[in-house]
């Protein structure tokens, strides 16, 4: 028993781990000078989004393209502008947002 609550400790921190490191490559790349995680500020809160695009499989692919070469309409006649990340990069940014809950 203490071996199964031992490996769920680690997962977790794992996990956690996992999520800073975006959150970090989303800071880095400026995505939260116009999104949060929780509230609106010029793009949608990224829980929003999140919620939107739940179960959605073609979602990923849908918004890492969107992610780098922009868009609008979707959440609002604001557009969000072409970013300088790599292919990975909004591909990791992307499993991010959509792991919110």
């Amino acid at each position: 028993m203490k071996a199964i609550y031992v490996a769920m400790i680690a997962a977790g921190v794992v996990l956690a781990g996992q999520a800073q490191a975006d959150e970090a490559l989303a800071k880095a790349k400026n995505c939260m000078a116009c999104h949060q995680l929780e509230k609106k500020v010029v793009g949608p809160a990224y829980k929003e989004v999140a919620a939107k695009y739940k179960g959605d499989a073609k979602a990923p692919a849908m918004l890492a393209g969107k992610v780098k070469t922009g868009g609008k309409g979707v959440w609002g006649q604001v557009p969000m502008p072409p970013n300088n990340v790599t292919e990975a990069e909004a591909n990791k940014l992307v499993a991010w947002i959509l792991a919110l809950k």
